[in-house]
């Protein structure tokens, strides 16, 4: 695709990324047949290949109109269309790139911008957020349905983590939102690990990840994010007070896959920081979804058999961003978990961070599609790998879902049980 950005464009950061995605594209449409909201909505302009053509528009120059900013903001960011694409166009860099730039020539009206700023002084903060959690779950019947789905369907159970006592060590993420809708989530994790001969070094300094300000029109605030993180970590990576137990920190584990996709960016998105820039490009190559570590161990010697029957619905970040399909389904079936077939297994649930709030019609669509094609097979649960899809598949109300760390958990402490249980004389 020929290209000539505006002068205006060009000044902008990233303007050379930009133009790199925007020349690489070569007009095929193969990534209209995987866009979610181009299958729900038909349009042209609602497709990566539309939607291509209205970046290129704004950034050489031509009037942005709030249509523009509408079929930019229902996209997803699901990142289909970069799996889907045969001339690797990295789809995400541009959209990023622009809807940075459009704040600049078109801002939003005050109401959305309000709105936004609102998401992004609760979500990021786990204790606020967890207060309200807990505050809404008392006024349930009181909320509006969009907020109420939003609520765990069932008391959040918390136990406790095991001690760091091995010498392999690995740092975990915390997250912002999980804590207060899964807060069991990361414990599991850290007891599997156990079992398994690794520890978790608890850095409680590393917060949210940043992606919810990234996507929310405050980059540079998801950029600060990051920094606060790789600053927390650092001493760990590099083995100096605060190591734990001395042993050198072999990964950074994330339980949430929309946490790890973008931790995994943090050298891409800080290149340019001459303070942070080999930080976090050492960050990103120790960033590791759950499955990855676990996939690599001796797994047969947890002596778990799985007893359920189960649908996963993989994120959207698992398998086209962090390219880890059927990671997951291969460790539940080694840990003998009868898994039942997903129609149209690549398309987007509609969590997407956000999006549930900001776009809820389309949301509630995918949702409700991607339900149904969940539970075509009748599973007894439905599992997932991070906690956004987790919390709006759920919200429906229809088969439970839970994060897949959780059952192999479950199944572990059924083994022990087992083990533990008085033997008849």
């Amino acid at each position: 695709m020929q290209t000539n950005l505006s002068e205006a464009a060009r000044k902008l950061p990233g303007a050379d990324v930009a133009e790199r995605v925007l020349r690489s594209c070569v007009h095929c449409g193969f990534c209209n047949a995987t866009c979610p909201t181009y299958q729900l909505l038909g349009d042209e302009l609602d497709g990566p290949r539309g939607r291509i053509y209205l970046m290129k528009q704004m950034l050489e120059g031509n009037a942005v109109s709030a249509s523009t900013r509408l079929h930019l903001d229902r996209c997803l960011s699901c990142r289909n269309c970069e799996t889907t694409c045969p001339s690797g166009v990295q789809y995400h860099k541009l959209l990023d790139f622009s809807r940075a730039a459009i704040e600049h020539w078109a801002p939003r009206p005050r109401a959305e911008v309000v709105a936004r700023s609102l998401m992004r002084s609760v979500l990021p903060r786990p204790r606020l957020f967890k207060a309200l959690v807990q505050i809404g779950d008392v006024m349930r019947p009181l909320l509006p349905e969009l907020l109420a789905a939003k609520l765990p369907q069932r008391t959040p159970m918390v136990r406790s983590r095991p001690p760091g006592r091995h010498l392999r060590t690995v740092l975990m993420l915390e997250g912002c939102v999980q804590p207060g809708l899964a807060p069991d989530t990361n414990a599991a994790a850290a007891r599997v690990l156990d079992r398994l001969g690794i520890s978790v070094l608890a850095v409680t300094e590393a917060g949210c990840c940043g992606a919810v300000d990234f996507h929310l029109d405050a980059q540079e605030a998801g950029r600060a994010r990051a920094r606060r993180n790789i600053d927390a970590w650092w001493p760990a990576i590099e083995g100096g007070e605060g190591a734990g137990v001395g042993a050198k920190v072999e990964a950074i584990v994330i339980t949430a896959s929309g946490c790890g996709a973008f931790v995994k960016d943090y050298g891409f998105l800080l290149r340019d920081d001459p303070a942070y820039a080999d930080k976090a490009a050492r960050v990103s190559a120790l960033a590791r979804d759950l499955v990855e570590v676990l996939r690599g161990e001796a797994l047969e010697g947890l002596g778990v058999r799985g007893n359920k029957r189960v649908a996963f619905h993989c994120p959207c970040t698992l398998q086209h961003a962090q390219k880890l399909g059927g990671a997951v389904e291969s460790v539940l079936s080694r840990l003998g978990f009868e898994l039942t077939a997903v129609p149209d297994a690549h398309l987007c649930c509609g969590s997407a961070g956000t999006y549930s709030l900001t776009q809820p019609e389309l949301s509630r669509r995918l949702r409700d599609n991607k339900l149904d094609a969940l539970e075509s097979a009748r599973p007894e649960l439905i599992v997932s790998a991070n906690i956004g899809c987790q919390s709006h598949l759920d919200g429906a109300g229809r088969t439970p879902v839970r994060h897949w760390i959780e059952i192999v958990d479950a199944a572990c402490e059924a083994v022990g049980a087992r083990e533990n249980a008085p033997r008849p004389r």
